[in-house]
């Protein structure tokens, strides 16, 4: 536990002195190039600004490619800093195209910090789930159910035409007497006939 404290605390110390010689250098670069006061000492806090809003796009957002192009001007911004504190730039004759670059970057911070933190983050991976979840389940298709077959008629009884023509006189015999047609059960009693031949005879009158 003590050994992972240590590390830690070497990390730590050797990022903040990193941090703290590019914020220098920063500075003495934007004071070069005319920018005196507390102007200078505002350049190094956007340009550590823009890297720590880059790094948590590449480490928590989706947009990776917008991440890592504010990443890299921020980064570029910084290198250049300290290269040109090194001894690469005369710091009391600053060319015009610095003095430029150094004018230019408030604007250039502005831009990606903003896009940056207020661009709209895209969906959580686990919506499409939970929509899922909650959607209820489709009832289960039941079984077709067979067609019922159909019932078959029964079978023609043949019947005389004689047999007929009786009937006939006998259903307007009863006509004649009642005044109403004879119904099946009355026909078949006064011919004496089976059910059937009954119905098919009362069919064909």
């Amino acid at each position: 536990m003590r050994a992972q404290l240590a590390r830690i605390d070497a990390v730590l110390v050797q990022a903040l002195i990193a941090a703290a010689l590019s914020f220098a250098h920063l500075h003495d670069v934007a004071l070069a190039a005319g920018q005196d006061g507390w102007k200078a000492w505002a350049y190094p806090v956007s340009v550590d600004l823009l890297l720590v809003a880059a790094w948590r796009r590449l480490r928590t957002g989706d947009a990776k490619a917008a991440g890592w192009c504010w990443f890299v001007i921020a980064l570029t911004a910084s290198l250049g800093a300290n290269v040109a504190t090194a001894g690469l730039l005369d710091l009391a004759q600053v060319p015009a195209w610095l003095r430029i670059l150094v004018a230019g970057w408030p604007a250039v911070a502005f831009l990606g910090g903003t896009l940056l933190a207020h661009s709209a983050p895209g969906p959580a991976p686990h919506e499409d789930t939970e929509d899922q979840e909650g959607a209820p389940d489709p009832a289960p298709e039941l079984p077709a159910q067979p067609a019922p077959e159909p019932t078959p008629a029964p079978p023609a009884v043949p019947v005389p035409a004689a047999l007929v023509e009786h009937a006939r006189k006998v259903a307007a015999e009863h006509r004649t007497r009642t005044g109403t047609a004879i119904d099946t059960p009355t026909l078949r009693a006064r011919l004496g006939v089976p059910a059937p031949m009954a119905e098919a005879i009362a069919a064909r009158l």
